[in-house]
């Protein structure tokens, strides 16, 4: 009888613990990207996924011109830019070079003073210091080229490798960026996805958004803009799994004592 009892006790006490373990685990449902997708021409709604320029951001401006030493005088500010082609963390940038949009969304650009950049995007920039330039007689036929240099996003939460990612490439997606960090963790949420992205105004925009749904591919927050901030939060695994690092050491203590006790114990 006594052999039947402790028996039955350690069974009861790890089914206790058998049932804590399993009832951590939450619908699997929206783990995939795209639930349910199927072969089909998506469209963007929104043609003009051109950046806006902002405060603090570094752009390359390259002029030519059929007099290439003419044209080098607006060149100098690029001549030492460094940027590798792939996406980077942040840690590993070198020092670039280049127009700086200062607190008042201006560049200082040779023989035109200052230029107002922020809230234009690359081509209306372009079109605007092209206008200048000619008015001022200062080319002939002038070939304006900007880029942007410190592109960068930040992605935090539960990713593999969070950070700040900065990359040559103007037309970055959501999707691309969460790859940079080394996509979502079984413990984040896909479906509820956090953007932070300020304006030129300093107004801060806050969208959620579903990357388990179509819907995104079409989605105005599909492409980033420099500085956004993607934060993929926790899902109630990641709640279950700092629970379970808490209840399951005290479980297994006390399966441990119960064990001793009944084995000390004399009838």
């Amino acid at each position: 009888m006594f052999k039947y009892t402790k028996s039955r006790s350690i069974l009861n006490l790890s089914s206790i613990l058998l049932v804590l373990l399993f009832s951590s685990c939450s619908n699997t449902k929206k783990i995939n990207y795209f639930n349910g997708i199927q072969d089909v021409t998506l469209r963007n709604k929104f043609t003009n996924t051109e950046p806006v320029i902002q405060l603090n951001d570094l752009l390359s401006i390259t002029v030519s011109s059929a007099s290439a030493e003419a044209s080098a005088l607006f060149n100098a500010p690029n001549e030492s830019t460094n940027i590798t082609s792939s996406a980077t963390s942040s840690s590993n940038n070198t020092l670039t070079i280049g127009y700086l949009v200062n607190t008042n969304g201006d560049i200082q650009f040779p023989f035109l003073g200052q230029v107002h950049a922020a809230g234009l995007n690359k081509s209306q920039l372009t079109s605007l210091i092209t206008q200048q330039v000619l008015e001022k007689k200062l080319l002939v036929d002038p070939i304006i080229t900007i880029r942007h240099l410190n592109f960068r996003v930040s992605v935090l939460g539960e990713v593999s490798r969070p950070g700040v990612f900065t990359t040559p490439n103007e037309k970055l997606t959501v999707l691309e960026a969460i790859s940079f960090a080394g996509d979502i963790t079984i413990y984040g949420r896909k479906d509820n996805v956090l953007l932070i992205r300020e304006n030129d105004k300093g107004e801060k925009l806050i969208k959620r958004i579903d990357l388990t749904k179509q819907e995104i591919l079409t989605s105005p927050f599909y492409y980033l803009r420099s500085n956004d901030v993607v934060y993929v939060e926790g899902n109630s695994n990641r709640v279950a799994k700092e629970k379970s690092a808490q209840i399951i050491p005290i479980l297994f203590s006390a399966i441990s004592l119960l064990i001793v006790t009944i084995n000390t114990v004399k009838f």
